[in-house]
């Protein structure tokens, strides 16, 4: 059985790291550190979230943000790739937001991790968040394949949040999980700020409503 990783050295250029009292200080940190045309497409344009995401993501300690120019966002992500019988795999396509929009994803499940989570249990917490609706109650139908853990950071802009640029330091596991449908189907999401602490900023926050699920071939899925 393979050693599964509870703590990473994260390249980050040392600078001071960020906390933020509220999202309208958060905001006035941002704007003169970012294109100001980018910072306004922040939960206006298709698939990306708004400030009070952002200040979740960083009040609840899943995401830390680098006084840099551009700011660097720095999240530590599990990444499943989930295996059917037929050798193919899942594949999110898209999904509908609270606001009404809808991303295109085309990318296996995908989860930030909390703090004190351990890959492993963020792979489990992120099937039955985004799968749960569809998994038969009171089963053990999800097998996480501890043997194929691999780690990989990746630099590049923030799709979420444009203008920032994100270090993404990525947790992979395969993973198969019973009574799943053969064909496409959608699942609906927990509540994604359910253990917030700030309802005010939740109730802003743009969060997923419905995720669409397809079976694709291993050459669909990007590295």
């Amino acid at each position: 059985m393979s050693h599964i990783a509870t703590s990473l050295h994260i390249p980050n250029n040392n600078n001071r790291r960020h906390n933020f009292a509220s999202p309208q200080s958060l905001s006035d940190w941002l704007k003169p550190r970012l294109p100001s045309n980018s910072f306004a497409s922040w939960g206006v344009n298709p698939g990306t979230k708004n400030v009070h995401n952002l200040w979740l993501e960083l009040s609840q300690g899943e995401t830390s943000l680098d006084d840099s120019n551009p700011p660097v966002r720095t999240v530590q992500v599990v990444k499943v790739l989930i295996t059917g019988k037929d050798g193919k795999f899942l594949l999110e396509s898209h999904h509908e937001l609270s606001n009404g929009k809808v991303s295109q994803r085309n990318r296996p499940l995908t989860e930030k991790m909390k703090p004190n989570e351990v890959p492993e249990s963020t792979a489990l917490r992120e099937i039955r968040e985004e799968l749960g609706s569809m998994l038969v109650v009171g089963s053990n139908a999800v097998t996480i394949d501890r043997n194929s853990y691999e780690m990989r950071v990746e630099e590049r802009d923030s799709e979420t949040y444009p203008g920032l640029l994100g270090c993404y330091v990525f947790h992979t596991f395969y993973a198969t999980v019973e009574g799943l449908p053969e064909g496409d189907f959608c699942s609906h999401e927990v509540d994604e700020y359910a253990d917030s602490d700030d309802k005010k900023v939740a109730h802003k926050a743009v969060s997923v409503k419905k995720h669409y699920w397809k079976w694709v071939s291993a050459d669909s899925i990007q590295p």
